[in-house]
């Protein structure tokens, strides 16, 4: 291989790698050049103003849409959570009322209640013990006068 390349040298051959060009095109040159636009004065165009104004408020209403759309949309679903909360909060208070019915009729049971009664040594009243009070005066609206009424003491007490 050293044979070829001294080879090629002799005979004026110069490898592709070692080859240089003189010419690359034409050069760039910059030149820094200050500009004053101070005195210009920016014309306004009306044309274009009507126009940006009618695009901000088309932009505007268009928010206002997607807004109050997003808007009632959640809440239709928060309104969806309370009403299911309801129904749950209703459920479970009519299963607690049910259950507190059931064990109001049970503790009013009279059987119930004499077997208490009977358990503590309360016996039957006989005649004459028990005092019904005047049912119409309990049920009028009419203010009832006080009395004192003698007491009668029943034998064997």
């Amino acid at each position: 291989m050293a044979a070829a390349a001294a080879a090629g040298l002799m005979s004026g051959v110069i490898p592709e790698a070692r080859r240089k060009t003189f010419f690359t095109g034409t050069p760039e040159i910059y030149f820094a050049k200050a500009i004053d636009n101070s005195r210009l004065v920016k014309m306004e165009d009306p044309g274009r103003n009507r126009e940006m104004k009618q695009f901000c408020t088309a932009l505007v209403v268009l928010f206002l849409l997607v807004f109050t759309y997003t808007w009632q949309h959640f809440r239709a679903i928060e309104y969806g959570y309370l009403i299911e909360s309801s129904k749950r909060t209703l459920n479970d208070l009519t299963e607690m009322n049910r259950a507190l019915r059931l064990e109001d009729a049970s503790l009013r049971d009279p059987e119930r209640i004499d077997l208490m009664a009977r358990r503590m040594g309360l016996a039957p009243p006989d005649p004459g013990q028990v005092i019904r009070m005047d049912s119409a005066a309990a049920e009028s609206n009419t203010p009832v006068m006080a009395s004192a009424e003698p007491v009668a003491i029943l034998p064997g007490q």
